[in-house]
């Protein structure tokens, strides 16, 4: 919950859009302002304040106790233009809260962390406990010392600029290691614990023998992903408060999904009692993954221990038409969360100036599609987060069928949509999209000409508005043409086609033109050509396709 507190008119004014525009999200703290930030404070996983940020110091310094636990805290001044984060920025939230703030009432965020300010990732922001020299590992990748990375546990992490070696260290591991003195250790949710237990067995007994097995094995409490169980045992209360106590989720399996699980140590018992030979090692092991710690028992409870292998992450991202402010924000998250890039070097140039210092891009010219998509899916099957690419949208005509055609259920995909070249140019022309469009792409170098033609053919017919993609280059002269003879079969030739040029980029260029008065020689690759059915029109210089709603017949039957 976030409260909310003001003090003038003007910051109530803002504090009152707030809180209509997140009603779930906030909770408006009335009275004296300091005994509203106090209450705010106990009560609120963050607050933000419309007073001055020298006030909110004062009100709030003699409540922080632990960074980790304090609310963040965002200050937005009296006119509302700045929201500032002044306390908790990664733990309490502070810093992503100022930028939705800031978003919301056209305020300019202000954070002043020093790793955010660089476009570095914070070692607390990735996810998971980090411990040992945090600040100092911090303060030597700001400085720009070696840092070296040593992942005793692949895992996906975002882009460091980390060295082969230097004398201080970033560690990924789920082993219980002390930290040496200049060196962070990351804890990646990497150990599964299989658990089972007898019919009230007490909370003490599975938690202890889930931590002393771990600590006798010489791995971390704090890398546990998940306690794992039989569905019989889903509301045993003993296994519940563990998962409860040691802050993960507890997850569940059928006893047919075990008893088809191999395990080096089946047992009769649990076969009579819940219908499998194994609880503890199958539903460890049903998700795959090394087997660190075969089945311990202890009088009423037995828990196995697996590494689940690292899933790494392709991230499929589309980049728009090439305007900047057309770049989504998740795209945005996502070129910056990946480590590895993978793209056309045109398309990395447009966005080189985004990404976080660190991350490896793999580039290639024109032509290189699978070859693309193969580098890509591979990085992510070696635990890397990546980030592969492409104009538009790179389910259209870009990279994410090539990507997916490679990619197993081995990794996670995300795809990150994008604006299309059609949508662009549609935007620019007026309203062709109105009702049915289809997109064709004309380049016979990935589809023979036999096709494409039968489906030029059936959007003739079935008059429907068609968007060329790849209409015409020095190679390819004769496509468009062609295409757009078959079109003139089924409409008239005064039917709107809209030509766009490089859509939403400085050179961007967009015109009406006919069917008829169409000149194919002045369309290259660069442009998007859409040509109307019979139903569009230009109206006030602009290209629109009706959705033919009964009130529109209706007031043209009136005319």
């Amino acid at each position: 919950m976030i409260g909310l507190i003001s003090a003038t008119a003007a910051g109530t004014a803002a504090r009152d859009r707030l809180a209509a525009a997140w009603p779930e999200r906030t909770r408006v703290y009335d009275g004296p302002v300091g005994d509203a930030v106090r209450a705010a404070f106990a009560q609120c996983e963050q607050l933000v304040c419309f007073l001055a940020t020298g006030a909110v110091v004062r009100l709030v310094a003699p409540l922080l106790s632990d960074k980790r636990a304090d609310p963040g805290v965002v200050c937005v001044d009296e006119g509302g233009r700045f929201a500032v984060s002044l306390v908790g920025g990664h733990d309490g939230g502070a810093n992503e809260l100022a930028v939705e703030v800031g978003e919301l009432l056209g305020a300019q965020p202000v954070v002043t962390t020093a790793t955010d300010a660089v476009g570095l990732p914070g070692l607390d922001t990735l996810g998971f406990p980090v411990e040992g020299a945090v600040p100092a590992v911090s303060r030597a990748l700001l400085d720009g010392e070696p840092v070296a990375l040593v992942s005793e546990v692949p895992w996906p992490l975002p882009p460091l600029p980390v060295a082969p070696r230097g004398a201080y260290t970033i560690r990924v591991t789920d082993r219980a290691v002390e930290p040496a003195g200049h060196e962070a250790v990351l804890r990646p949710p990497s150990l599964v614990v299989g658990v089972g237990a007898s019919r009230n067995a007490p909370v003490e007994e599975v938690l202890g023998l889930v931590e002393g097995t771990l600590r006798e094995a010489g791995l971390s409490g704090r890398s546990i992903a998940e306690l794992a169980t039989v569905d019989a045992k889903a509301e045993e209360p003993g296994i519940v408060a563990a998962a409860g106590r040691l802050g993960v989720p507890l997850v569940t399996y059928s006893a047919v999904e075990l008893a088809a699980v191999a395990v080096p140590n089946p047992s009769d018992a649990p076969l009579a009692a819940v219908g499998t030979p194994s609880v503890a090692e199958a539903s460890a092991l049903i998700g795959g993954g090394e087997l660190l710690v075969p089945k311990r028992k202890s009088a009423m409870a037995t828990c196995a221990v697996v590494r689940r292998p690292a899933r790494g992450r392709l991230a499929v991202v589309g980049l728009g038409p090439g305007a900047r402010d057309l770049l989504t924000p998740r795209a945005k998250a996502e070129l910056q969360r990946a480590r590895v890039l993978v793209g056309l070097d045109q398309y990395v140039d447009q966005i080189r100036d985004l990404l976080r210092p660190g991350t490896r891009i793999l580039e290639s010219g024109l032509g290189a599609e699978e070859e693309r998509a193969r580098s890509a899916v591979a990085e992510a099957r070696r635990g890397q987060a990546v980030a592969l690419i492409g104009s538009g949208d790179a389910g259209v005509y870009a990279m994410a069928s090539p990507a997916l055609a490679e990619a197993c259920d081995d990794i996670d995909v995300v795809g990150v949509p994008g604006v299309t070249a059609a949508l662009a140019a549609a935007a620019i022309l007026g309203a062709p999209l109105g009702h049915d469009h289809v997109s064709i792409s004309l380049s016979d170098l990935h589809t023979p000409w036999a096709v494409i033609e039968r489906r030029v053919r059936a959007a003739a017919e079935a008059d429907i508005v068609v968007t060329f993609y790849n209409p015409r280059s020095r190679g390819r002269d004769w496509q468009l043409p062609k295409a757009l003879a078959i079109l003139a079969g089924h409409r008239a030739g005064t039917t709107p086609v809209g030509v766009v040029r490089n859509a939403s980029r400085p050179d961007e260029s967009g015109r009406l033109t006919t069917l008829a008065a169409l000149d194919p020689a002045t369309v290259d690759m660069m442009t998007v050509v859409t040509v109307g059915n019979t139903a569009t029109r230009e109206i006030a210089g602009r290209m629109v396709t009706p959705r033919g709603y009964r009130w529109q017949e209706a007031q043209e039957g009136a005319k």
